[in-house]
């Protein structure tokens, strides 16, 4: 009789109960504690990242806002320039908009600030563009609602747009 269970078939011998009822156990699935645990770290990481990305947006839409506003600008006045024309550029600030005149008929242009950006002031504004004339020193605030700041400027001297960020 051997009294090693080295080589012995008892030692190979495999509990197929065990393994059958692991198994059985294994497909059922995930467990409510799981599940509840993995949409803890989702919503954790959604609410870290989300303000990030939300002021990213925020950001760039006022910066193109900003950008816009000088291109606005640039064409009205090359148009007075070119065609002769008086062409006049009004600010309306509660419907966040410009617009563009002309004394030529039918010519009239809208640009609509994006969601989120806001131009400063209370009352329209009407700024005239008269050809051959030095241009009037403007400038027009635009704000997001994270309370960032930019100012398009027209400067008299130059007759070019910038956009400035105030400290």
């Amino acid at each position: 009789m051997r009294t090693s269970s080295v080589g012995s078939n008892r030692s190979r011998r495999v509990d197929h109960r065990f393994l059958w009822s692991a198994r059985r156990r294994s497909s059922r699935g995930v467990t409510l504690i799981e599940l509840i645990v993995v949409l803890a770290i989702i919503g954790l990481l959604v609410g870290i990242t989300l303000p990030g990305a939300t002021n990213g947006l925020s950001s760039i839409r006022l910066k193109s806002a900003s950008s816009d506003v000088a291109t606005f600008i640039n064409s009205a006045l090359n148009r007075a320039e070119r065609h002769e024309q008086m062409m006049e550029i009004i600010v309306y600030p509660k419907e966040n908009k410009l617009e563009l005149d002309s004394s030529e008929p039918g010519y009239a242009r809208t640009l609509a600030m994006p969601p989120g950006v806001h131009i400063g002031g209370e009352n329209p504004v009407r700024i005239l563009l008269l050809p051959g004339s030095a241009p009037p020193r403007i400038s027009i605030d635009l704000f997001n609602d994270r309370g960032a700041h930019r100012i398009v400027k027209l400067d008299p001297v130059t007759g070019v747009p910038e956009v400035v960020v105030p400290q």
